[in-house]
């Protein structure tokens, strides 16, 4: 039988990859905590999206968070080989935002986040990602972060938005806009 457990982190450290262990309050295990917890997020959100392209396209935006979080914990490591990651998802994710722009009317006004239920829940996604990347911003002060992951982080969000729109625009829900 397999424990999930070791114990070991009951003292506020944590293993990863590259350094041993860390504490758990550091910015780099913030960092990879944070693409965790968005990936997570995404896996919500796929639970309620029924268009078969989009439920691709963030399977593999789910595939891209996870290398990001082993790229993260093999930071300034010689023993374990660095998971790359490069600019190709990058230039993937704007050819899809260009591509479901292109598909939905102009956007003229901000949106208050809401609609669909894989909408909302994608909104909330797109909160994290930006966490995310300010998480990695954080952590890139004191450890030699590939600025790869931090372009994909700013586009993913961007992707998240225009998904967002997308599916509302599919199911025929108008979007909501800020009064002032």
């Amino acid at each position: 039988m397999t424990d999930y457990y070791t114990g070991k982190g009951d003292s506020g450290s944590t293993g990863i990859l590259a350094s041993g262990r860390l504490s758990k309050g550091d910015d780099l295990i913030e960092a990879i905590g944070c693409a965790d917890e968005l990936n997570s997020s995404i896996g919500i959100a796929l639970f309620y999206i029924h268009d078969d392209q989009i439920r691709i396209d963030l399977k593999m935006v789910q595939n891209d968070l996870f290398i990001i979080g082993a790229n993260l914990a093999s930071l300034n490591s010689d023993k374990v080989k660095k998971a790359k990651f490069d600019s190709e998802s990058i230039v993937r994710l704007e050819e899809k935002v260009k591509h479901l722009g292109r598909s939905m009317p102009e956007l003229k006004e901000f949106v208050l986040p809401g609609g669909s239920e894989g909408s909302v829940h994608l909104h909330l996604s797109r909160t994290i990602a930006r966490r995310a990347e300010r998480s990695v911003v954080r952590a890139s002060a004191n450890y030699a972060i590939d600025k790869t992951v931090l372009a994909y982080l700013n586009r993913l969000s961007s992707f998240l938005f225009v998904v967002s729109l997308y599916l509302n625009f599919k199911e025929g829900i108008g979007e909501q806009h800020p009064t002032y």
